[in-house]
């Protein structure tokens, strides 16, 4: 097991990344001052693979545990279930010094840290991230939220973890389609701060799709110490964080009008690539370093062109590019690359040529 330390003026936490880790969360929390009661949330899926182990675990240590279950998919980061979760909580006596701990993908960690962030004002949160999404992005940096009509992750709230514990075997229950979700994320890191990850990823690509303990730990270690040391700069994302947002702007337009039909990862590897041609088009980046990141993208099995959407589809996406939550002052704030490993944040990408480079056409 490898350790990566986050440290912020809120207090300091830490990522435990290796494999066979469920069963010592317990223990952890034990040596960490945690007695008593303990909450897991985690959704039908991640429940029957791995709420047992966990629990257990738990209980050697000395816990008396609730298991909370939401129904599995992104549909669920509602008002409506963290209002359920609540009441769940209150008929379990959760105290405020009884740790939540959110077991599972990116909708449990955003969903189950948004309750345990409001939930009596807030109770200590240990992110138990089950998918490699979830393991280099989603768990680390104290983001919680939930969708709201259209819009996701709009209702939300900056809370950091007490603890993040990282097991790369849980990975080995995930569909393929899952894998390259987290993949997206793991380049997204590399291209916006570290050439040496994103060399790394390119190398070893076929080792961490085939799951060698070795490589998965060596990306999802180094992705979580890139994360870290971003947040501990800018923990509620006033300016430097904000890198960590590449390939987002027109990823998250993806998914809305995909209606969640593309996954995640899949819609920011789209959006990664574009934003690279944008950058090459504002002159920033050159041809070349757009070439190798659609070639890492696609090792990793992911798309690197728009959807086939219909013209109403395409002007609708333009449209919730304009309502990003990255907007300020009616300007979209776009994460561009002058180099790999080197990203800036430009609200001088004009709205025509976004249209241009996605469909082809401009757009007013």
């Amino acid at each position: 097991m490898k350790k990566v330390k986050v440290e912020l003026s809120s207090g300091n936490y830490e990522i435990r990344v290796g494999s066979d880790l469920l069963s010592r969360v317990g223990l952890w929390l034990k040596e960490n001052g945690f007695s008593g009661k303990a909450v897991i949330i985690t959704d039908s899926n991640v429940k029957r693979l791995y709420a047992t182990l966990l629990e257990q675990g738990l209980s050697h240590a000395g816990f008396t545990v609730t298991v909370l279950e939401v129904p599995a998919g992104e549909e669920q980061k509602s008002l409506e279930n963290a209002g359920r979760l609540y009441h769940d909580l209150t008929e379990a006596y959760t105290e405020r010094m009884t740790p939540v701990l959110a077991l599972g993908g990116g909708v449990v960690g955003d969903l189950a840290g948004f309750v345990a962030a409001t939930y009596m004002r807030g109770v200590p949160l240990i992110q138990v991230p089950t998918t490699l999404l979830a393991q280099v992005d989603s768990s680390i940096g104290g983001k919680t939220g939930i969708d709201h009509g259209q819009m996701k992750n709009i209702i939300g709230a900056f809370y950091q973890p007490a603890l993040v514990v990282a097991d790369v075997e849980t990975l080995k229950t995930l569909p393929e389609v899952e894998l390259s979700n987290g993949f997206a994320e793991a380049i997204k890191s590399a291209v916006v701060r570290s050439r040496d990850l994103f060399n790394f990823l390119d190398v070893n690509m076929a080792k961490a799709i085939q799951l060698q303990p070795a490589a998965m730990e060596n990306m999802v270690l180094e992705t979580a110490r890139i994360k870290a040391g971003i947040v501990e700069k800018d923990e509620k994302e006033t300016g430097l964080r904000a890198i960590l947002n590449y390939g987002h702007t027109v990823g998250h337009a993806v998914e809305t009008v995909s209606n969640f039909q593309v996954k995640h990862g899949q819609a920011v590897a789209i959006g990664m690539v574009a934003a690279a041609k944008i950058s090459k088009r504002m002159g920033l980046l050159q041809d070349y370093e757009v070439y190798r990141l659609d070639e890492v993208i696609k090792k990793a099995g992911l798309p690197t062109k728009m959807p086939d959407f219909t013209r109403e589809e395409k002007e609708k996406l333009l449209e919730v590019i304009k309502h990003d939550k990255k907007v300020l002052n009616n300007k979209v704030r776009f994460v561009l690359l002058k180099s790999i490993g080197n990203a800036v944040l430009s609200d001088e990408v004009e709205p025509g040529l976004i249209g241009e480079e996605l469909f082809g056409w401009r757009a007013p």
